[in-house]
């Protein structure tokens, strides 16, 4: 049985890539609108960039954010690395169920549930030992690492699985530590799972809305929360280019990504 012919397979791949794109071209185009209107088109300007510079409210909150995604992927990857190091090389243990079961939860546990927990745990925390004094980027951060942590984990373990034991074997044959083996034979091995498991730990992190809903406090609004504040009161060209920006940023650091393993490829 033969299969589609390409013009068939050529028109599904068009079709797929156009409701994945046009969206985004069309937000990249109207970014640099001169109308107030972002869906009338008057002329050429950069007023929104501009503008979208001068927002000190708009900055402040991307900092913030930015600041927090840092923090999150660089807790969440060390915390979930262990923890997925023990899940693929430990083995069952006494407890092993209800290890997997409280590292998995805040994967299939709505966000919304998971904020108010959190909530819940620091506002009992504040009444008991009177710490952390108000919400804001300590709650937001360990918020998110708690999340992050989990899908760390699951992206270490699978690439410890799959990776041939025999070198660790070797160094504790030759009589190296675990702890020694670890260092400095698993991490580096394992070293572009660990830089995935950052970047989609520092992406979770900068999307996030629903936890630093709950845990933000005043003073401490986060870019995804000061965003969606103003997109329900309708939308401001400032988003357009604020977005247009994030979008060059990304699509640059993963030219740049795939030029650099392309050429490590053909030196090997």
């Amino acid at each position: 049985m033969k299969g589609p012919n390409k013009t068939l397979r050529y028109a599904a791949l068009g079709v797929g890539y156009f409701f994945l794109y046009v969206p985004i071209l069309s937000l990249m185009v109207f970014s640099f609108n001169d109308s107030p209107v972002v869906t009338s088109w008057t002329g050429f300007s950069l007023r929104w960039y501009g503008s979208l510079f001068n927002d000190d409210a708009l900055l402040r909150a991307a900092w913030l954010s930015f600041k927090i995604a840092a923090l999150t992927a660089t807790a969440a990857t060390i915390i979930g690395t262990w923890a997925g190091y023990v899940l693929a090389r430990m083995g069952r243990f006494k407890g092993f169920g209800l290890y997997v079961g409280m590292l998995s939860a805040p994967l299939v546990i709505p966000e919304v549930v998971l904020g108010i927990s959190l909530l819940l745990m620091f506002v009992e925390m504040r009444g008991h030992l009177g710490w952390p004094a108000q919400n804001g980027i300590f709650t937001i951060w360990v918020g998110h690492v708690t999340l992050c942590m989990a899908f760390v984990a699951v992206v270490i373990q699978s690439r410890i699985r799959d990776m041939d034991r025999s070198l660790e074997e070797a160094a504790l044959d030759l009589g190296a530590t675990p702890i020694k083996v670890f260092f400095a034979i698993t991490l580096p091995l394992i070293a572009p799972a660990l830089a995935s498991a950052w970047l989609l730990s520092f992406t979770l992190s900068l999307d996030d809305v629903v936890l630093a809903s709950f845990l933000s406090g005043p003073g401490y609004s986060t870019l995804p929360m000061e965003v969606f504040s103003r997109v329900r009161l309708g939308l401001k060209p400032e988003v357009n280019a604020l977005a247009t920006l994030f979008i060059l940023a990304v699509g640059t650091c993963v030219i740049i990504a795939n030029r650099m393993q392309a050429r490590r490829e053909t030196q090997t």
